[in-house]
């Protein structure tokens, strides 16, 4: 972890510390004013993001093991921790909630706030919260154009899934492409490559998104910038509605394995004018994701409508 995420995680944690202080009755009681605040601007918007964070639509119970928000405790995933207390310290303290921390790929079988889920099939159980934001959100400038950067791809990450591991494996060595895998304990490996900042990163044309655990760490950032995106379809998403994402619009796709990686590279080396449209449109997508008021009363509506549909409110 560099100093500059060490910094920022540390200027997290001590804002985030310094709200608990606060107690949970002073936001309760401004939670009405909150959502009163925005009643003038048009929220067809907000209520679409709404209903795709928590596609709930009927009634539903919840499980024994649901949480009373007058008994939520800090605890080991302190981010996620930090992230929901934000939002459900503004309800009732009585309301429950079942929640599923760090990184999930399958749909909970009771509804319940989560920072990622698949994108295909029935995932209405698994509402999304702006979870862990200091590590997903860290959008940063980009001053310098496409047609100025380095012509070559670039990606640096720790492989914890054979895909990854495999297409970092073969791409490694390959002329004009500045791929390897940053663990330190696997040093002794030919695919091995330092750690390298975001900021050196986005001095390359084209910078290679893969899914991890879950989502691509990286996605946010890349779409946020003035590099171009290429990257297979991905399979899960979080509260960036990485699901919305449209290949050609947003980003460039690639198979699961990555071997067109070149062709695409050449292809948008030499079609400047359509590379620059993919990364307008995927500024756009950022681009929402920046208003911190709005985020604020998205997240505060996601929890009230499932509050509301639980029969809690």
């Amino acid at each position: 972890m560099n100093l500059v995420h060490k910094s920022r995680k540390l200027r997290y944690y001590s804002a985030g510390l310094l709200k608990l202080l606060a107690p949970d009755s002073l936001f309760r009681y401004r939670l009405e004013r909150i959502l009163a605040g925005h009643q003038e601007q048009d929220l067809d918007d907000v209520l679409d993001r709404v209903n795709y964070y928590n596609k709930r639509q009927s009634p539903f119970e919840l499980g024994i093991h649901a949480q009373r928000i007058a008994d939520f405790r800090y605890e080991r995933r302190g981010t996620y921790y930090l992230d929901a207390k934000s939002v459900v310290r503004y309800f009732d303290p009585a309301c429950r909630f079942a929640y599923r921390f760090g990184d999930v790929t399958q749909v909970p079988t009771v509804p319940s706030f989560v920072k990622s889920r698949p994108i295909d099939g029935d995932n209405a159980n698994a509402v999304l919260l702006k979870l862990n934001r200091i590590r997903h959100y860290n959008f940063i400038d980009d001053p310098q154009p496409f047609e100025s950067k380095r012509n070559e791809v670039v990606w640096r990450g720790k492989c914890f899934h054979d895909q990854r591991r495999s297409v970092v494996r073969r791409l490694h060595d390959k002329p004009g492409m500045d791929i390897g895998q940053t663990d330190p304990k696997l040093k002794s490996q030919p695919d091995y490559r330092p750690f390298m900042s975001i900021r050196d990163q986005l001095r390359y044309k084209f910078v290679l998104s893969l899914e991890g655990k879950d989502v691509a760490t990286n996605l946010k950032w890349i779409l946020a910038s003035n590099s171009l995106c290429l990257m297979p379809r991905p399979r899960f998403e979080t509260w960036f509605m990485e699901g919305r994402l449209e290949p050609y619009r947003h980003y460039v796709p690639l198979r699961d394995d990555c071997a067109d990686l070149e062709e695409k590279m050449d292809y948008y080396a030499t079609h400047t004018d359509e590379a620059l449209e993919i990364i307008a449109n995927a500024k756009q997508h950022a681009a929402q994701f920046k208003d911190r008021r709005q985020e604020r009363l998205i997240s505060l509506l996601v929890a009230r409508k499932y509050f509301e549909l639980s029969g809690q409110l």
